[in-house]
């Protein structure tokens, strides 16, 4: 699921300050089998780090560098030409030790920097987490390949969902008990990128929630400009994202789109007035989507002969066709689809503003958009309440 306000994490936290300080790192990097070692100040959410030093591994892989900082950030050690780095640390103290052996299991030791040292351990721990939320995503998706029965893939969902939210919840406790604000930042937004991999089909932290964690975190290190110019913008995006809200479609008649279906057939909303309506956005590359189908696919068997149906609409790419058709089979998606095929370029993002897929508007008999956003048990309840 796209996030509106994330982008503002992809600020520089360290670009700020006049004031530099020195530091320097030190260690040895073993089996590794390079002979050069560069050090990157590397910018929260930069593609791009920047090699502020290099140094020679001598005959036992030791090393020493240093580098004038203008702030706290967080600072990458990269061997030759790989192009990810070994380690990554923050520079939360004037001298710090950094030994790695790439062949053993501990892979690295942090010294003289408390923050480094933390964040080793939310990467170890969240990497644990998130190995088990990959295995169990795969494990669903190969279920519903199988075309395996909804009440055991339900359990799957279920197990998939509680671990998302134990990460979620272990994210933003570690931010909020966090000492640096280099580190706050960098697990928020090494989570968010996490949720961004449709390979672990989980959402993170949703537009409030970000705000909250960047403001805490703002706060609770005034000093650090970096941090304080993420917060303003945050901030000003708050401020569009409520703008847009304020022109929510809800209570307003539902914006008529034509699109072809999956034979090419032009069908449009309006042909549906008469019928309650569920306008379903989604799309076969989207795994939160394809995980939401089974409580549609429930909701739409349970509902079908009381004047409702589904109306399917992807965001599939030009080139998507083919797996369009095959997600609705292996999802047994049994309801008119359509799309034009053109991923976040289709018409009908703008005529209805969402950010972000699963997305769904109700709409009733007279073509008025009476609920938004249902998922999971809230959709069954809302269809309980207007089908009776």
């Amino acid at each position: 699921m796209r996030t509106l306000i994330y982008s503002s994490l992809l600020l520089l936290i360290a670009c700020n300050n006049n004031k530099q300080s020195s530091f320097e790192v030190e260690g040895s990097i073993k089996n590794s089998g390079a002979k050069t070692v560069y050090l990157e100040e590397a910018s929260i959410g930069s593609f791009r780090p920047v090699i502020v030093d290099s140094a020679k591994l001598d005959k036992d892989g030791k090393f020493l560098m240093d580098a004038l900082a203008k702030e706290e950030t967080i600072y990458n050690l990269r061997l030759d030409e790989n192009v990810y780095p070994v380690v990554s640390f923050i520079n939360d103290s004037k001298h710090i030790t950094i030994n790695a052996d790439l062949k053993g299991q501990e892979v690295y030791t942090v010294k003289g920097s408390h923050a480094s040292e933390q964040l080793k351990e939310f990467l170890h721990t969240s990497g644990e987490k998130l190995r088990s939320i990959y295995n169990s995503n795969r494990t669903i998706d190969s279920l519903q390949k199988a075309a395996v029965g909804d009440s055991i893939i339900g359990l799957h969902v279920t197990e998939h969902t509680n671990t998302v939210n134990e990460l979620k919840k272990y994210t933003a406790d570690f931010i909020s008990k966090s000492k640096s604000a280099a580190l706050s930042v960098f697990v928020l937004g090494t989570f968010q990128s996490m949720a961004s991999n449709p390979a672990f089909a989980m959402d993170g932290f949703s537009n409030e929630e970000l705000q909250q964690l960047i403001g805490q975190t703002a706060a609770k290190f005034p000093e650090h400009q970096g941090v304080a110019s993420i917060n303003k913008s945050m901030l000003a995006e708050m401020q569009k994202a409520k703008a847009v809200a304020a022109s929510s479609l809800l209570n307003k008649p539902a914006p008529d789109f034509t699109l072809p279906d999956v034979n090419g057939n032009p069908v449009s909303l309006s042909s549906y007035k008469g019928k309650y309506v569920l306008v379903d956005f989604w799309a076969s590359w989207c795994r939160p989507c394809r995980m939401e189908n089974p409580n549609v696919v429930q909701a739409y068997n349970k509902f079908k002969d009381k004047n409702f149906t589904v109306l399917g609409v992807s965001l599939d790419r030009p080139d998507g066709k083919d797996d369009w058709v095959k997600a609705i089979q292996d999802d047994k998606l049994a309801w008119t689809h359509v799309s034009d095929l053109k991923f976040w370029e289709s018409s009908v993002v703008p005529l209805y503003h969402f950010e972000g897929i699963p997305y769904n508007v109700l709409v009733d008999p007279t073509g008025k958009i009476i609920a938004e956003s249902l998922r999971g048990e809230d959709l069954e309840r809302k269809l309980s309440e207007v089908l009776k």
